[in-house]
C-alpha cells in the first residue's frame, strides 16, 4: 500500500496503459485509432526531447534531424528492399547506429558551447540534412518524397497501434529509470548549475554527450514509427516544425516531468486533430493556426510551468498547509 502512495503517477500510467491496450478491442474507430497512434508517436519523441530540455537543461532546436534519419531509414529499406519484418529489424538497427553516431558526433562537437549558440548550431546541422535529402534525389526522391510498402504485420492498424503503445511504454519506464540512476540524477545537476557540478569532478561534456545519444536515438526510433504510420516520407520530417512541436509539447505538458510530455503531445495531436475538423465544417476555423497559437498562448499563462508541473505545485502547497494546520493544532 505504501509503495502505491509513493508511485502514484506510476501506477495511474500502468492503469491508462492497460485501458489503451484493450481500446480498440471494445470500441472500433479507425480515426480514433489513427488520432490515438499519432499521440503515442509524438510522446516518443517528446519524451527524447524532454531528456534533453528537462533533464539536462540543453535547447536543442535541431532535434528534428534525428527524427528524419529515422524515417528516411525505414522508407529507403522498405522501399529498395522486400518489405518483411527482417528489413524492418535492419532498419531499425541502421536508424539506431546512424543516430547514436551523428548525434555523438554533434554532441562532441557542439556541446561545448553555450546556451543559444548550441541551439543555433544544432539548427544549422539540421538544416544540412535537410539540404541533403532535398538534393540526392536518387536515394531521397527529393521534395517529392515517397511511398513504400511495409511489413503486412503492420498493415493491420490495431497491430501498429498496440506495437507504438507498447514502444511508447517501455521508453517511458526506460527514461524512468535512466533519470533516477546515478547518471540522471549527474544530468540534473549539471541542469541545476554546470559549473558546480564540474567542480565536484564530473566531466561534464560526457554525461551530456551520453544524453544526447540516448536523446538521438529514441527521436529516431519515433521517426520511423511516424514514416510506418503514413507509408510515405519526404523532407518535412527535417523541418523546424518538427522540432518545435516537439519543444512546444514538452513545455505545455511540463519540462522535466516525462508524463507532462505525454500529456503535452496528446492535447496538441487532439486539438490539431479537432480544430482541422472544425474547418470543414465552418470558415471561421479554416486559418487554424491562429487558434492554435492563442491555444499555446494561454497554456503558458495559466500554466507557466506545464501542466504536471503546475498541478504537483499546487499539491505541495496543499501538503505544506495541511501539515501548517496539524502543526497548529498540536500547539494549540
Amino acid at each position: 500500500m505504501s509503495w502505491i502512495k509513493q508511485n502514484r503517477m506510476m501506477v495511474i500510467f500502468m492503469i491508462i496503459v492497460v485501458f489503451l491496450f484493450f481500446l480498440p478491442f471494445v470500441y472500433e474507430s479507425r480515426n480514433l485509432l489513427i488520432l490515438l497512434t499519432q499521440v503515442f508517436v509524438f510522446s516518443i519523441f517528446a519524451m527524447s526531447y524532454d531528456l534533453l530540455l528537462g533533464f539536462t537543461g540543453i535547447v536543442s532546436f535541431g532535434h528534428a534531424m534525428f527524427f528524419g534519419i529515422g524515417a528516411y531509414s525505414i522508407g529507403i529499406f522498405m522501399k529498395r528492399f522486400e518489405p518483411t519484418m527482417a528489413n524492418f529489424f535492419w532498419a531499425v538497427l541502421t536508424t539506431i547506429v546512424i543516430t547514436a553516431v551523428v548525434s555523438f558526433l554533434v554532441g562532441l562537437l557542439t556541446l561545448r558551447l553555450k546556451s543559444h549558440f548550441y541551439a543555433m548550431l544544432t539548427l544549422s546541422l539540421s538544416g544540412l540534412f535537410l539540404v541533403l535529402a532535398e538534393k540526392w534525389r536518387s536515394l531521397t526522391f527529393g521534395n517529392d518524397g515517397f511511398t513504400f510498402r511495409i511489413p503486412e504485420q503492420f498493415i493491420d492498424r490495431t497491430n501498429f497501434y498496440l506495437l507504438c503503445l507498447c514502444v511508447m511504454a517501455a521508453v517511458f519506464l526506460l527514461l524512468k529509470r535512466f533519470t533516477n540512476s546515478p547518471l540522471g540524477r549527474v544530468l540534473q545537476a549539471i541542469r541545476e548549475n554546470e559549473q558546480r557540478t564540474a567542480i565536484l569532478g564530473f566531466h561534464v561534456l560526457h554525461y551530456k554527450i551520453a544524453a544526447s545519444v540516448v536523446s538521438g536515438v529514441l527521436a529516431g526510433i519515433a521517426g520511423i514509427l511516424y514514416a510506418i504510420s503514413l507509408r510515405f516520407v519526404n523532407t518535412s520530417v527535417f523541418s523546424m516544425d518538427i522540432t518545435l512541436d516537439a519543444l512546444l509539447m514538452t513545455i505545455i505538458g511540463g519540462v522535466g516531468t516525462l508524463i507532462g510530455a505525454m500529456i503535452g503531445a496528446g492535447l496538441i495531436e487532439v486539438a490539431h486533430h479537432w480544430l482541422t475538423e472544425l474547418a470543414k465544417q465552418n470558415w471561421i476555423f479554416e486559418r487554424w493556426i491562429i487558434f492554435f497559437g492563442i491555444l499555446y498562448i494561454l497554456v503558458v499563462m495559466f500554466f507557466p510551468k506545464g501542466i504536471v508541473g503546475t498541478a504537483s505545485t499546487l499539491t505541495l502547497k496543499r501538503k505544506k498547509r495541511h501539515h501548517v494546520k496539524k502543526e497548529e493544532k498540536l500547539v494549540g
